[in-house]
């Protein structure tokens, strides 16, 4: 298997490329280049961080989970490449040396790296930039200090400009074997036939930890992120369609208009290297119990499109989950799109996890609910966390239909969660917490449908 990049502006090109080699081994053990530091090795510290850029500009990821037929066609910069061809500084490299935003030095480079992509894309959202960066001894203040002093500094040109990037090797080269760069979902849709029980990669920030922390052969695999036509975000009068590669931050950056709440749930869903590289495609179709955006999908009606060689089907999103580590899905079926139709908002999200960012829930529930003329005309309920598998409050949501959108509706229906969920207690939250805070969230939707500001980020004295 070819494979062709560049590597801090020169082209690299190399064959016999094993599936499972990470960017981050490859860096450090094949070309020497240690700035880019092994912490976690699952993609939560940030001490791994590169800046990758494709087609749709640049990106922060995290080396450790990216595997190497992942940067076929894109440009990645690590921190050694980061100063200029005279050594200037970049304007980030120099603002954490004036403001003294490094100590032990460990995390630096990953800090410098995400902070370096988010000037280049103008984002100014320090906070969120820095959570996927851990930083023990230096303290946060400096480095946000820092941030802020190179955030009015030009973009350097060898970044500001977009790099020529390689052309596609031929296409044999790269769809040929069990291991494989996919360009479109008809190729996809030929190798699925071919390698009915391989596995199918987007942005690997799951897929990652089975070679990193389980050691797995991955086989037979099939790199999906440079499918257009899986990448593609298709918004009409009726519906808004979301391909099964598309990023969760491309996802969350579409969503703003149509279901901000939704959106700034997404925020909360890893990092910002973690948002740039999984794809919504993998968070339906791993069968996580406790994956963020299933419950929001749900709760909208989504649909998802499945196919098999040139045959589709479409099915209710909360039918693909059939049991805890089981889908309704053939050999040889991949997750093409997720679709839903176009709505009023009445979407509300709330995810409880025991830190705000970069956390796994412990329960995520997600509520629309209609209302004409003071009654529930409509109300679609769903969790994550609360069952084997991403549920719909069914016997909630018919307590509710039909009735007066009152306090004493939301009484009424106290008993209808015991008929949906019986909840397990794990390291994350008891059972009695979490039906109880499911309970909970229906009053607080209610409430801030009233009006009332329930939101701690958003409350002030």
């Amino acid at each position: 298997m070819k494979v062709s990049f560049l590597l801090n502006g020169e082209r690299v090109d190399l064959t016999g490329v094993s599936p499972q080699t990470t960017l981050l081994d490859w860096l450090r053990i094949e070309r020497g280049l240690t700035g880019t530091k092994e912490g976690c090795n699952e993609g939560d510290c940030g001490a791994c961080t590169v800046m990758v850029q494709d087609a749709t500009g640049p990106a922060a990821l995290n080396a450790c989970i990216l595997f190497l037929p992942q940067l076929h066609g894109r440009a990645v910069t690590t921190v050694e490449g980061l100063a200029g061809a005279d050594g200037t500084l970049h304007p980030v490299q120099r603002a954490i040396v004036d403001h003294h935003g490094s100590q032990c030095g460990f995390c630096t480079p990953g800090i410098v790296m995400s902070l370096a992509a988010a000037h280049t894309t103008g984002e100014r959202d320090h906070d969120s930039v820095l959570a996927g960066n851990l930083c023990r001894c230096t303290g946060y203040a400096p480095i946000v200090r820092a941030a802020e002093a190179a955030a009015a500094e030009a973009v350097p040109e060898t970044l500001a400009a977009r790099p020529a990037l390689p052309d596609s090797a031929a296409e044999d080269d790269l769809t040929g074997g069990a291991a494989a760069v996919i360009e479109s979902a008809d190729a996809l849709a030929d190798w699925c036939l071919a390698h009915p029980e391989g596995r199918i990669v987007g942005g690997a920030t799951d897929i990652g930890l089975w070679v990193t922390k389980r050691l797995d052969d991955l086989e037979a695999v099939a790199f999906v992120g440079r499918c257009a036509d899986l990448r593609r975000v298709r918004i009409t009068d009726t519906e808004i369609r979301f391909g099964a590669a598309v990023t969760i931050a491309e996802m969350t950056r579409a969503l703003v208009p149509h279901h901000p709440d939704f959106s700034g749930m997404l925020n909360r869903f890893g990092s910002v290297q973690v948002r740039n590289a999984a794809t919504i495609g993998g968070n339906i179709a791993n069968g996580s119990p406790i994956g963020d955006a299933p419950p929001a999908l749900i709760a909208l009606g989504a649909v998802l499109h499945l196919r098999k060689g040139r045959a589709r089907r479409t099915i209710p999103l909360e039918e693909f989950f059939v049991a805890y580590g089981k889908q309704d899905r053939q050999p040889g079926e991949f997750v093409e799109a997720v679709s839903f139709p176009r709505q009023l908002d009445r979407l509300a999200c709330y995810k409880l996890s025991k830190r705000f960012d970069q956390d796994i829930s412990a329960v995520c529930g997600c509520f629309n609910i209609h209302v004409s003329d003071g009654v529930v005309s409509g109300a679609r309920i769903a969790f994550g966390g609360m069952a084997a598998v991403p549920k719909r409050a069914r016997a909630v949501e018919a307590a509710l239909r039909g009735q007066p959108w009152v306090e004493d509706t939301i009484a009424m229906a106290w008993d209808a969660w015991e008929e949906d969920f019986q909840p397990l207690s794990d390291m994350r939250a008891s059972a009695e917490y979490r039906l109880e805070t499911a309970r909970n969230m229906l009053i607080r939707y209610f409430l801030e449908d009233l009006g009332a500001a329930t939101r701690v980020r958003e409350v002030s004295a």
